[in-house]
């Protein structure tokens, strides 16, 4: 079978058929919607970036800890008149301590440990009217208070108290 060219009337030469508009329209849609799901795809499922450490800065400033030997004297509770007397601290946590309202009330314990850079004191009272009463105290080196605490076992009661240094 052989196809026989025809000849136009004028002697043109015969035109290709023009393209079809949906195809063209159905392959720039298809590529369109490719590269928006490999944008997508790329954007949401992007492997997780690993954070750079930095670096320790060498020049930054240690924070100074805070002596228990700072905690040594003599501490009002204004509130009160109560005095709170720390005669030493000791390197193992141990506080040698009196309690005075004013007359001595006997300290069954008293300690210090430090937690978050910072000195805490705890001191528990066991005597007539005190059975077992405790302070917990944060020592705050700026202002020069112990600040925190005091649980009043007869009452069952804890309130916010703060002592000041006598000088």
């Amino acid at each position: 079978m052989s196809k026989q060219k025809h000849k136009r009337p004028g002697g043109q030469k015969p035109s290709l058929p023009a393209p079809r508009p949906k195809r063209v329209f159905w392959i720039v849609g298809g590529a369109i919607a490719l590269l928006a799901a490999a944008v997508i795809v790329i954007g949401v499922f992007r492997p997780p970036s690993t954070p750079s450490t930095p670096a320790p800065a060498a020049s930054a400033p240690k924070v100074e800890e805070v002596g228990a030997e700072r905690l040594v004297g003599r501490w009002l509770r204004p509130d009160g008149g109560y005095v709170l007397e720390i005669r030493r601290a000791q390197s193992d946590g141990r506080l040698e301590a009196a309690y005075l309202n004013p007359r001595p009330i006997h300290v069954a314990r008293a300690e210090w440990h430090r937690e978050g850079g910072g000195l805490r004191v705890f001191i528990e009272l066991r005597d007539v009217n005190y059975p077992g009463s405790t302070y917990t105290l944060s020592f705050s080196p700026e202002q020069d208070r112990l600040v925190g605490a005091y649980f009043q076992a007869a009452q069952q009661q804890t309130f916010d108290v703060e002592f000041v240094r006598l000088k």
